[in-house]
């Protein structure tokens, strides 16, 4: 049983650095295993999962970019700020044309940077489309729905879209989208992953993030730890390690029996890597502590080397899928 069956809009984020658009990829292609329809999307104009699948620079439409296990497939939509905008003139006011106009004139531009709070009601707005789709117009339906979303330092104030909105309007189509934005996401058919690694900072954004999307009334999905490498060292050795009682004759014999140079000043040199390796260990053994206090489904992916790659992503997909994510 998947720990996630009811939701359908997969929002994930995560410090910069921790490989939250690699995650959110592979978690696509989980998704879309057996024949899934599944959209991921990107909003930050990076153009991310194109780069990751290899394909031309996505267009303001949605593309398919990969099939998965069982011949399900993965579209992918970057969501632009000017052209939701277009689209919402166009779906609310009928001002398809001025959209234009004002787009040449550069109206567009200023308007979602002097109020980034309709930006991100036009980001989010789009996502939900998608995921809130019906037959009507023909478009494509899609079992779920994956947000390559901004950092974890901002996911909370980007997704309290009427927060921001209440500042710009009291009424009207924009504060009736931006409640029903708050409304997929803060119900049941929504979670927000966080993406991070064993290292201070981005555990304690991991443990804020959750913080705050719970303030917020939204619902904090998985933790997933990842690039998590293997110790080079049995368990109770660690701690000793870590304190320096490195058996350097041991590292001697072995450099001997390699046909390597075992001069002291190379022995004593990868003694002390040895030790920063075994510190490195217990500190990420503490953060892991950490996160497992948060209570959250938590899932660990290794360091793949290939990892942004088809294979890689796939190889992501199946380890969440296994653990039980999807």
């Amino acid at each position: 049983m998947a720990d996630f069956p009811a939701v359908k809009l997969h929002v994930v984020s995560g410090k910069g650095g921790t490989g939250k658009t690699t995650v959110a990829a592979g978690l696509a292609l989980a998704l879309a295993a057996g024949g899934r329809q599944v959209l991921l999307t990107e909003v930050e104009a990076r153009q991310g999962i194109a780069q990751l699948f290899d394909a031309p620079p996505l267009p303001y439409e949605e593309r398919r970019v990969a099939v998965a296990r069982g011949g399900g497939e993965v579209y992918a939509l970057a969501i632009d700020p000017e052209q939701a905008l277009l689209e919402y003139l166009e779906q609310f006011y009928n001002l398809r044309r001025a959209g234009s106009m004002l787009k040449r004139l550069g109206a567009i531009d200023f308007a979602t940077t002097i109020a980034p709070g309709l930006r991100d009601v036009l980001l989010t707005g789009k996502v939900m489309e998608a995921a809130t789709r019906e037959r009507r117009g023909g478009g494509r339906i899609y079992d779920a729905v994956v947000l390559d979303a901004p950092p974890t330092g901002r996911i909370a104030k980007f997704l309290n879209v009427n927060t921001e909105v209440a500042a710009l309007t009291k009424m009207g189509p924009v504060r009736n989208q931006a409640n029903s934005v708050m409304t997929l996401l803060q119900s049941a058919k929504t979670a927000v992953h966080l993406v991070t690694m064993l290292e201070e900072m981005p555990v304690q954004e991991t443990v804020d993030g959750i913080a705050e999307l719970i303030a917020t009334g939204l619902r904090p999905g998985a933790v997933i730890v990842n690039m998590m490498r293997e110790p080079l060292m049995p368990d109770d050795s660690v701690a000793d390690t870590a304190a320096g009682k490195v058996d350097t004759d041991e590292i001697a014999r072995g450099l001997k029996a390699a046909s390597l140079d075992g001069d002291p000043a190379t022995v004593s040199a990868l003694a002390a890597e040895l030790s920063d390796h075994a510190r490195r260990v217990m500190l990420e053994r503490q953060e892991l502590a950490t996160l497992s206090a948060l209570d959250r489904p938590m899932y660990e992916l290794p360091y793949i080397a290939d990892a942004t790659e088809l294979s890689g992503l796939q190889e992501i997909a199946d380890r969440l899928q296994s653990a039980g994510m999807v």
